[in-house]
């Protein structure tokens, strides 16, 4: 019989003949087919597992470990459910209680064999535990007693194979598969850093000798995956300086005060800080690559509307690109009133511009006749050309990724020229994140807001007392204010993926509205499903306060700004993230008046409780970045799933902050010695990084 060839870590488990088919299936369903998979399939958490003795032996007050079959349960319902289990071995008995215990009814029967670990106490003559660990234990095959305890690896299973199954395969792979793994970085430079080489990480995570390996383990393995992050980003910035120049725009006072002539207040410091950095990026050629953040009504729009009018100045274009048409038609609306005296040449382009009018547009355009183009995604198409495009802005850049402004980048019409490109967000990001998410830019924040602005209060009430928002708004219209109700859907009948309760629709709260809670005002419904003339007639009244009233979606999260509107309510606030909200709160509170929003929710779930109180203690909008990422992850928040970046597996940049500033320091280091990692000793850290987010950040072509 011919030998087995050696395996790798590209190994097929079951031709290695290292699984039997039932596991290798069952396997498969985790994503789990090769060596290299299984090893990189990592503990969800330890647990120290005592060691085991028998019922007899189990000492009062100390944690103890013990097996037995189950001879008798019932389950106690009632104010404080609870199950209770008698567990025997040869040498005594223990009572099991576990509280709210009903989810274990299927696993804990008489007759099956239980490990059980826990705090050992009396009662009278009986020894019990009280929510102890428990295993299933296998009733055929007999196991020695564990008698010297251990650390446990808890690892991501299914109903069909478990924790402790998944545990043995490891324990079963990984003296073949730790040799296999090769270490890309040398021995000094772990030596500086203190880390265990790759092999050793992986071991510690899955066969830790001690709690404090697990740790060492992870730091190493969250550093890698945040530098490999951050050699991308650094390449990636190397590439776009040495092979590209962007035009050097002019400044000077005379231009300064041209531009400021058009702004209707004078500009806040934040904005001023913002402005200066912005004119030290563009009266360079070194292609700008900046990020502006700033909380709700910060005035992000009229600094980005500086660097436009700036390229416009010294006789080049630019453009802003918006996510959705609803706030590309906002933003085009609120630039031209500003621009309305001057000879500066405004346009917008989306994806319901007509075929004809989209035509003499484009022409016109790259003739030069177009000094500002507004759009969405339409924007990036190949018949988008400019003839001399300087400043590229981007709105909402959480939903956009590095390949769009890749894109953007390739519009200019000249080889080599490349325009400056600033995008913006206005949901707020903690610095460790940004230099995560967006490593790639500078970031500039605008602190502060515009003069005027007061503090929005808000009031989180639930469904039963609806009628106080409903009252205060109707107050408020009859002293000549104006008011925002938002809803999660705009037909009935449309329900959520995770439960089975209708979501409240634009339509029937609509009919509410005139029939009930502001009966004899003015109203009107506000959609993605109107047409854009539709939306923009109803908008218009609403700013010259024909309409008392807007029911809506979340067509209105960005870029209204109607000074007379001094309430907001939210019907179902649970039902949407804080980063919304908290946009949807900024729609309000933009006049002198005292503004209100009222969230109106009926949460089912502690975290949804704390997710709404948190709106109410601040006004702070990277408070509530940093809450919304620990309720919800950075993946959901920032839409990381959609992104084409591949998922942290170990590195949390919020907990991880110290060692994602090592790791960039370290990159920026790397890159500037070898600026396409082709030194013959990066050959491995290279090739995965190109593996990792080579794809992501177009490195393909570099080096």
């Amino acid at each position: 019989m011919p030998d087995k060839p050696p395996i790798s870590l590209t190994s097929n488990l079951l031709d290695a003949g290292l699984v039997t088919e039932r596991q290798a299936a069952l396997l498969s369903n985790l994503g789990i087919n090769s060596v290299g998979r299984l090893v990189a399939h990592l503990p969800m958490r330890h647990e120290s597992l005592e060691s085991e003795t028998t019922i007899a032996d189990l000492l009062e007050g100390s944690i103890g470990c013990v097996r037995g079959d189950v001879s008798a349960v019932r389950m106690v319902r009632g104010r404080s459910s609870r199950l209770e289990a008698v567990i025997n071995d040869h040498t005594g008995r223990l009572d099991v209680t576990w509280f709210n215990g009903t989810y274990l009814a299927e696993r804990v029967r008489p007759g099956v064999r239980l490990r059980v670990q826990g705090k050992v106490q009396r009662r009278g003559p009986q020894t019990q535990m009280i929510n102890p660990k428990l295993e299933v234990m296998n009733p055929v095959k007999e196991e020695p007693l564990q008698r010297d305890g251990r650390i446990r690896a808890i690892y991501p299973a299914s109903e069909a194979i478990n924790s402790a199954e998944i545990e043995k395969i490891i324990a079963k792979v990984l003296p073949k598969a730790l040799p296999l793994l090769d270490e890309h970085f040398a021995q000094e430079f772990r030596t500086q850093r203190d880390m265990p080489t790759l092999a050793d990480a992986y071991r510690m995570m899955h066969q830790p000798f001690a709690m404090d390996e697990v740790g060492r383990a992870r730091r190493r393995l969250a550093y890698d995956e945040l530098l490999l992050l951050q050699l991308g980003v650094a390449m990636k910035r190397a590439q776009l300086r040495d092979a590209t120049k962007s035009p050097q725009l002019m400044w000077n006072s005379a231009i300064d005060q041209r531009i400021r002539a058009r702004f209707p207040y004078t500009l806040t410091s934040g904005q001023e800080q913002v402005i200066a950095d912005l004119i030290g990026d563009l009266s360079t050629s070194v292609p700008t690559n900046r990020l502006i953040q700033g909380d709700v009504g910060a005035g992000k729009t009229i600094v980005a509307l500086y660097a436009m009018l700036l390229a416009i100045a010294s006789g080049h274009q630019a453009s802003l690109m918006a996510p959705t048409e609803i706030l590309a038609e906002q933003h085009f609306a609120t630039i031209s009133r500003l621009v309305a005296s001057s000879k500066v040449r405004v346009e917008l382009l989306t994806g319901s511009t007509h075929a004809k009018d989209r035509a003499s547009l484009l022409s016109r355009l790259s003739a030069g006749e177009v000094d500002l183009l507004i759009g969405t995604h339409a924007l990036l198409t190949d018949s988008v050309t400019f003839k001399n495009l300087a400043v590229a802005i981007i709105d909402e850049q959480h939903r956009f990724g590095v390949s769009q402004r890749a894109t953007l980048r390739a519009q200019a019409s000249d080889e080599g020229i490349t325009p400056h490109v600033i995008v913006m967000t206005a949901t707020p990001i903690p610095r460790s994140l940004a230099l995560t998410l967006f490593g790639d830019l500078d970031i500039s924040t605008i602190t502060g807001l515009p003069p005027g602005r007061k503090p929005v209060v808000t009031k989180l009430i639930s469904s039963h007392q609806r009628q106080l928002a409903y009252d205060d708004l109707r107050a408020r219209i009859e002293q000549g204010e104006q008011g925002f109700i938002v809803v999660p859907a705009i037909e009935p009948g449309e329900f959520p993926l995770n439960g089975s309760t209708p979501l409240i629709d634009v339509r029937t709260v609509h009919k509410a509205l005139e029939d009930q809670y502001l009966q004899g005002k003015r109203i009107a419904a506000l959609h993605g499903d109107l047409k854009r003339a539709t939306r923009d007639a109803v908008m218009e009244r609403f700013r010259l306060g024909q309409i008392d009233a807007v029911v809506a979606t979340t067509v209105i999260e960005v870029g209204v700004d109607i000074p007379n509107a001094t309430v907001m309510i939210v019907e179902q606030a649970d039902r949407f993230g804080l980063a919304q909200l908290h946009q949807l709160r900024g729609r309000v509170g933009r006049g002198d008046k005292p503004a209100v929003c009222y969230l109106i929710g009926d949460p089912n779930t502690p975290e949804g409780n704390e997710r709404l109180a948190v709106m109410e203690r601040t006004n702070d909008g990277f408070v509530l970045a940093e809450k919304d990422l620990q309720i919800r992850g950075m993946g959901e928040v920032f839409g990381l799933k959609q992104s084409g970046l591949p998922p942290f597996r170990i590195a949390e940049p919020m907990r991880d902050r110290d060692l994602l500033m090592l790791a960039r320091h370290d990159a920026k280091a790397w890159i500037e010695k070898t600026p396409k990692l082709d030194a013959p000793q990066d050959a491995l850290l290279r090739k995965r990084l190109m593996k990792a987010h080579g794809k992501y950040f177009g490195l393909g072509d570099v080096g």
